[in-house]
């Protein structure tokens, strides 16, 4: 029987190789790297984080959608959603005939054009249960980069769900992630989830847990963020907490201990057990991203850019981090700076919409922290310097070779 269920590649790094480092590698980075992650270039300095850009969930993700295409030429190739949330990589992907298909706000992905045929890649974010059915029904050749980070959630929310406990996820409900690990509580009957984006919704969670919240005003802060026929005075007894891999691990952490507190409180120490689960499931990449910022930012910086996709989860964290210490600007892409009109184009943090501010850069002795979201190749980081540099008149031909 053929196969047509793919997780650990095709042994096709090589014949690949040549088109990734084209398309992601940084002479620029490498540069600054080797440098002690410090690059001096006329009256500024960039200090970059030791800890940034591509991790190895999302290496792994594109490496395996460049191998398919290469494995496949001949078929169409489909991706469901983006592969990672980066303008740049998922540009490219579509370059190379890659397909993409959209969800629609509040609606399913549609596969009615997908035939046994073709080829579906499943995103590193990875897809709900219920469409990845819809695509074995199909017959259609699956490849799966799904995190393994993110599987690891899903073995805990497993777990809870098979166990009769709620997963209470932190998480954004509306991310392809979250969504993704909520439903793998549907492989049980009677599984439930609770999606909270914050301390303050967990707060809410709180007082239900401890009888002193509303069932009512309780199901309509959380319209669309819990499973169906959620009952808070029934399926809030016993809980386990999860995480969405990208959110900050700090309050990640700080939820769960607020949520085993209030479960001490209603039904005591002694039974928490039979209450409450938590979860070691925190991302190490996330991690390593945002303990390595926050050692930047404890540096005399000037201004810190921040480099990744405004709806990437980790970057739009490792902005919020920053914009603490020091005036932040979150780019999308390098792009984003111009030079000429010595200008920048970034997302606030906090904010919905992108700006645009002349003089940004400040006058004399300047010194920059730069990072990046785990979705950020090297070239847009080295190219981000360079645009920075050129702001004030300076090439870095003769610092760095690129």
């Amino acid at each position: 029987m053929q196969q047509t269920y793919f997780r650990r590649g095709f042994g096709l790094k090589g014949d690949i190789e040549g088109a990734l480092v084209a398309d992601y590698h940084s002479r620029v980075v490498d540069h600054i790297r080797a440098r002690g992650y410090v690059l001096s270039a006329g009256d500024l300095t960039f200090k970059l984080a030791r800890e940034f850009g591509f991790c190895y969930g999302v290496d792994r993700a594109v490496e395996y959608a460049y191998e398919t295409r290469t494995k496949f030429p001949e078929r169409r190739v489909f991706l469901v959603g983006e592969i990672i949330h980066n303008p740049h990589v998922n540009k490219k992907l579509q370059a190379m005939g890659v397909e993409f298909l959209r969800r629609p706000d509040d609606g399913e992905f549609d596969f009615a054009h997908i035939t046994p045929a073709d080829v579906v890649i499943l995103p590193a974010f990875g897809v709900t249960v219920q469409d990845f059915e819809r695509l074995r029904a199909v017959g259609c050749v699956l490849v799966d980069t799904t995190c393994g980070s993110v599987l690891n959630v899903w073995k805990r929310v497993d777990s809870y769900a098979k166990d009769g406990f709620t997963a209470v996820i932190h998480g954004k409900y509306h991310h392809e992630e979250t969504k993704a690990t909520a439903s793998q509580v549907s492989k049980y009957p009677g599984g439930k989830y609770l999606v909270v984006r914050d301390m303050t919704e967990a707060r809410e969670v709180c007082t239900q847990i401890e009888g002193a919240g509303s069932a009512e005003r309780f199901l309509g802060l959380f319209a669309g963020k819990s499973s169906p026929g959620f009952d808070p005075d029934r399926d809030l007894v016993r809980v386990g907490v999860a995480n969405q891999t990208t959110m900050l691990s700090g309050e990640s952490l700080a939820i769960a201990a607020e949520i085993r507190r209030s479960m001490i409180r209603r039904y005591g120490d002694a039974a928490l057990a039979e209450h409450f689960r938590t979860f070691d499931t925190i991302c190490s990449a996330t991690q390593d991203r945002q303990d390595a910022v926050l050692k930047l930012i404890a540096e005399p910086l000037d201004l810190m850019v921040v480099i990744g996709g405004y709806n990437s989860s980790n970057t739009t964290h490792l902005a919020a981090i920053c914009h603490e210490k020091a005036p932040t600007y979150h780019i999308e892409d390098a792009t984003c700076i111009d030079p000429k009109a010595g200008t920048i184009r970034f997302r606030p943090v906090g904010g919905k919409t992108e700006e645009r501010r002349e003089g940004w850069l400040p006058e004399g002795r300047v010194t920059i922290g730069v990072t990046a979201g785990a979705s950020t190749p090297n070239n847009k980081i080295g190219e981000t310097v360079e645009r920075i540099a050129a702001t004030r008149g300076v090439t870095l031909e003769g610092v760095s070779g690129a």
